[in-house]
């Protein structure tokens, strides 16, 4: 490493202001500079520690002088406060998805149909990675970063700028001064795959669910609502098309690839400029073969007409760029053998049966096992123990079996059958559609993580300090066998787990004490019965008073509740009957728990709102929405995430959404914030 860089062109500090500005600018171009080196280009100059000592002056500048300091920059790419939700984004341009074809020949057509419409004999590509991640739109004015969204619908989507704004290979500030006024770009945000399993492998180590793949990863760090999350994940980004721009447009997409590289922005590295179909159809031969090896997830490569104008004459369909294509791989698969099929119960109680295989190495992974989905995908693929079948990894992650391969002769097994009682637990075992899932809930061992989980959120019964680490290690040390087993715990077998000192004991016990009262809505949410959830649990607890009488409920009575059809009926019901539930709540009782009733409205003075329902939608200025929520379900009202032709009113506040456009569509009364105002003064109880 170059270590003699660090302080070129940085002037010498000065108590003199003039000096500082100075200063304090060549340490932003410095800063940049090295990031570009780092995050794009990966040649770093510097050492780590050399970095931190430029960044930690600029910090120190900043703070010195804060009227200096600007949205571009290096320390200001986290620090924005927790978003309470993603606002929406119209896109400039239409975010369109592309045709996939999956072979030469029609590849082979692809380029006659170019030729046919172009009246040419030869055309040149330019084949590019398909990456496997979140494609966003970025924008650029006069060289700086402002926004950046989400695809969404391709038309619309969610604004996650500020969570852009900590990839470090995106950089605020274009480089040069040749970039134009105004810029839009799509690009495509990812994770490489050595970051994605460490944050995997961390995730797993603190008691968190794993990502199922990198694509996954990167679009959950990326629509975060806090972005000092999105900055801890390992996201980066690639640019690799120009939707909008001022000024002089390049008259090829490799020269648009170019001008972003000069800029700044990082672009594909392997990509190529193809002047037959000969040489497309190579390059997905080689890029195929690279795959493996690539640092990425790619599922393919993108195969363009190079010459802008003639994109632009060749125009595109309602959903898809005429002159783009995607040339997919095909998915890795190998064949093996089915040796077992076994259950697995998933944390919420689902049953999912596996077939346990005999090793099979897919695309440099040995796999010894895959899920079956669910029963109906078994019946629907006729998969049996010892059939021969072909493996792949969906998304080129997730084992699954892609088909069964008939054996002439073969003398096959009865078909598979879900259990009648839980592998884990032996609770009964219930059907919801194509799903099956154990009614033990917090009886379950392989649900009691979650379940506590659950118990403990900030809706519930609000246990502070109780997070996924802590309860795993509850579990793991037999300490919680049921939710009941919280209401137990003493300091001296905390002070046994991992991270407690007499300190943080002593804070959870409070704390779970501190949750013993608790009104009923919120104590039927943290039993995590199946499909109750916060608006379900306020129906019930208005409905019936006490928990009791939620209790002795049969199908018929849930029923007789607008918002309670046959399959939360069904929820309520078996959760109820299962004794290992009952028993868990009666020892919750006895242990202190008491649940406060709701004070019902008497029958001869009913709420102005009764039997009226409220949807909100956008922000309103006056109230949160919380608030809001609060006000109208005081007032007798039921409150729903979602339009229908049952709704009364739907309350539309700034950046409304598309609940606007569906009350619009079933001729639902709206009400601005004004006219919701109205509403609520001229009630009878105000």
């Amino acid at each position: 490493m170059q270590q003699d860089s660090l302080f070129h062109d940085i002037p010498p500090c000065s108590p003199n202001r003039q000096a500082d500005v100075d200063r304090l600018a060549a340490l932003k171009n410095q800063i940049r500079h090295h990031d570009y080196l780092y995050y794009v280009k990966d040649c770093p100059e510097i050492s780590d520690g050399e970095y931190d000592r430029l960044f930690r002056e600029l910090l120190d500048l900043e703070l010195k002088y804060p009227d200096l300091i600007t949205p571009d920059s290096p320390t200001q790419r986290v620090g924005a406060a927790p978003l309470d939700e993603l606002g929406k984004v119209p896109h400039e341009r239409p975010m369109l998805s592309l045709d996939s074809l999956m072979d030469s020949a029609e590849v082979l057509s692809f380029d006659q149909r170019m030729k046919r419409e172009l009246e040419t004999e030869q055309i040149e590509y330019t084949v590019e990675p398909k990456f496997d991640g979140l494609s966003v739109e970025l924008v650029y004015d006069h060289g700086i970063f402002v926004r950046g969204a989400t695809r969404g619908d391709g038309t619309t989507g969610e604004d996650v700028t500020i969570n852009l704004r900590t990839i470090r290979a995106l950089p605020l500030q274009l480089q040069t001064d040749s970039y134009p006024d105004h810029l839009v770009m799509r690009g495509e945000v990812y994770m490489r795959l050595s970051d994605f399993h460490a944050l995997n492998r961390r995730m797993t180590e603190q008691g968190d669910d794993a990502f199922a793949n990198p694509r996954n990863a990167a679009a959950g760090s990326l629509r975060q609502l806090d972005s000092h999350m999105t900055a801890s994940r390992p996201l980066v980004v690639t640019c690799y098309e120009v939707m909008a721009m001022t000024g002089a447009h390049p008259p090829t997409h490799w020269d648009e690839l170019e001008r972003l590289a000069e800029w700044g922005l990082p672009v594909p590295s392997l990509r190529r400029r193809c002047e037959t179909i000969d040489q497309v159809l190579a390059f997905h031969r080689e890029t195929q073969e690279q795959r493996d090896h690539l640092p990425y997830e790619i599922d393919g490569v993108v195969v363009k007409v190079n010459r802008v104008d003639w994109q632009n004459r060749l125009g595109m369909k309602s959903r898809s760029p005429r002159w783009a294509v995607a040339f997919k791989f095909p998915p890795r698969k190998e064949i093996t053998e089915i040796q077992d099929i076994a259950i697995s119960v998933g944390r919420t109680g689902t049953l999912t049966p596996l077939a346990l295989l005999i090793p099979v190495e897919v695309g440099g992974v040995t796999i010894s096992r895959a899920t079956l989905h669910n029963a109906d995908e078994v019946a629907r693929k006729d998969i049996r123990v010892g059939d021969t079948v072909r493996v792949e990894r969906a998304g080129d992650v997730i084992p699954a079996i892609a088909e069964r391969i008939p054996i002439s002769g073969q003398v096959r097994p009865e078909p598979f059958l879900m259990p009648q009682h839980c592998p884990i637990c032996g609770s009964a075992v219930a059907r919801e559609g194509a799903y099956y899932y154990c009614t033990g809930q917090a009886a379950c061992p392989a649900q009691l993580k979650g379940a506590i989980e659950h118990f403990a959120s900030k809706t519930a019964l609000n246990i502070d300090g109780l997070g996924k680490k802590t309860i795993a290690q509850l579990v793991d040390h037999g300490l919680v066998k049921d939710l009941s087993d919280l209401y137990r715990l003493n300091q001296q077998q905390l002070l046994t787990l991992e991270g407690f000192a007499e300190r943080s004991s002593t804070l959870l016990l409070e704390s779970i004490a501190n949750s013993k009262t608790v009104p009923l809505e919120r104590f039927l949410l943290g039993l995590g019965i199946r499909q109750i959830g916060q608006h379900i649990a306020k129906v019930l607890a208005r409905e019936f008073g006490s928990l009791e009488a939620v209790m002795a409920a049969d199908r018929n009575r849930f029923q007789t509740i607008r918002e309670v059809g046959p399959e939360i009926s069904e929820s309520l019901v078996s959760y109820f009957q299962e004794q290992s539930n009952r028993r868990v709540i009666a020892q919750l009782q006895e242990l202190g728990v008491s649940i406060i009733e709701p004070r019902l409205p008497q029958s001869h003075t009913p709420l102005p709102f009764s039997g009226k329902s409220f949807v909100f939608t956008g922000g309103l200025s006056s109230f949160s929405r919380d608030e809001a929520r609060a006000l109208v379900e005081r007032l007798g009202a039921l409150v729903s995430s979602s339009v229908s032709k049952k709704t009364t009113y739907v309350v539309a506040g700034s950046d409304a959404g598309s609940k606007l456009e569906q009350a619009r569509k079933l001729a639902v009364q709206i009400l601005d914030e004004e006219g919701f105002k109205n509403l609520i003064n001229s009630s009878e109880t105000l």
